[in-house]
């Protein structure tokens, strides 16, 4: 709201009208630019209304980037500005983040992505885009379309580390826990709204482990109304009020109709497909149970023990890691021809990676097919109700129990227990 935005050369109004969604943009427009204000209509926020309408459809949203049940979505989002998130003029605050969480958040506990400002696509392009964030991808990081798809992310979002940009204050408002890793106050009106946010939030410290002020802001935060109310004053309404206000200006007469706004839509299936090395954490607790850790990055979490052994997508990038891996795995429908079969494959894989315990073919989101080294050809599935985990996770653990010098017919009957943090998955474990 400055005047050389709103005005002309010869002082006159750009728009003719200029849509606001609460009364508090209209006192600030008025104080900085009367000669605007007969311009301004309040007519709400059809972004707000398209995502209070989708509320509902949360899980939904969750189960399209493929966070489960005890599972945590964290979104990163960065405005178009140097001093943003990921912005160049300072600390570069999320390139620097990045590699940091895949090495410190638990891979089957925490789901990441990101949501930047379009601008940030259009400036530097697609291209350069994924190629300075390619490795967070192959980690696990979700890059978000930056037109269709951010609402539905937020919505699914358990928390955000964003800066001063709206949709960082979109999170906020929805209710969502947000640390600011970026927060500059300057081009900010110091009597708006989304001052006193930047102004106020939790700060995300990184020079502190980042795991543990992400589940403290979690397990602390409190949601502030206030933050909903300066959205829009009139929630829900946007539709009629700019239906009537575009018609109005075209000077011809507005349909009978109900004017209605376009539902969200339920974005395409998206889970994490982790093409870097694992690194994997084990625990045998008992009879049939085995605790599964694992990290996308070289180094685990300080915080963590448990035996160590690696897993390796069988297309990762870095193709030298295979030589060396514990587990071989990948995933694939269990009829595509080009592998031959889920017990083809495994044993054409073992028999090219003379390293490798088991080689492990997930077949779907609860299912893999297993070959260990000493010949056994096994399914295992989630049983039918029970949290789902990535299969490839249920392979590590089935590693483990074997390595610990276990049997698989041990595990015919009761199944194998695989515990990720807080969540329980049983499996069983059957001859393919």
């Amino acid at each position: 709201m400055s005047r050389e935005w709103l005005l002309d050369e010869d002082g006159r109004p750009i728009a003719d009208a200029l849509v606001l969604s609460h009364p508090e943009q209209y006192e600030r427009l008025r104080h900085v630019c009367p000669e605007a204000a007969p311009t301004a209509v309040l007519a709400g926020d059809p972004c707000w209304d398209r995502m209070l309408a989708a509320r509902p459809y949360r899980e939904r949203f969750r189960r399209a980037l493929g966070v489960g049940r005890g599972q945590r979505l964290l979104v990163l989002t960065s405005t178009w500005n140097p001093q943003s998130l990921l912005g160049d003029d300072g600390d570069d605050v999320l390139p620097a983040l990045l590699p940091r969480l895949t090495s410190e958040f638990p891979a089957d506990e925490y789901r990441f992505a990101a949501v930047l400002h379009p601008n940030i696509w259009h400036g530097h392009g697609p291209g350069q885009l994924r190629a300075w964030l390619d490795r967070a991808r192959r980690a696990g990081l979700a890059l978000v379309d930056p037109l269709h798809g951010w609402r539905q992310a937020l919505l699914a979002a358990d928390a955000v580390i964003g800066d001063h940009g709206s949709v960082t204050y979109y999170a906020a408002a929805l209710g969502t826990p947000v640390l600011l890793g970026a927060a500059p106050l300057t081009g900010l009106a110091p009597d708006a709204p989304v001052h006193t946010f930047v102004r106020t939030a939790p700060r995300l410290n990184p020079a502190l482990p980042l795991l543990p002020q992400v589940e403290s802001l979690i397990a602390r935060h409190q949601p502030s109304p206030e933050h909903a109310q300066f959205i829009s004053s009139t929630p829900g309404e946007s539709a009629p009020r700019l239906r009537h206000l575009f018609y109005d200006l075209i000077g011809i007469p507005e349909p009978d109709t109900p004017a209605r706004l376009e539902p969200l839509p339920l974005p395409p299936y998206e889970p994490a497909r982790r093409t870097v090395p694992l690194l994997v954490l084990t625990r045998l607790l008992g009879a049939g149970e085995v605790t599964v850790t694992r990290y996308a990055g070289p180094h685990p979490a300080p915080y963590d023990t448990g035996e160590a052994h690696t897993a390796v997508h069988e297309d990762t990038r870095e193709a030298d890691q295979l030589d060396c891996a514990d587990v071989v795995f990948r995933y694939g429908d269990a009829d595509d021809p080009r592998f031959g079969s889920p017990a083809h494959w495994t044993a054409e894989a073992l028999d090219r990676h003379p390293h490798c315990a088991l080689a492990a073919y997930v077949t779907g989101p609860a299912s893999c097919v297993v070959r260990t080294r000493c010949g056994a050809l096994l399914r295992v599935d989630a049983r039918p109700g029970a949290d789902a985990a990535d299969p490839a996770a249920y392979a590590s653990a089935l590693h483990a129990w074997l390595a610990a010098g276990k049997s698989p017919q041990e595990l015919y009957g009761p199944g194998l227990t695989v515990r990720t943090g807080g969540t329980v998955h049983r499996v069983t474990v059957t001859p393919a």
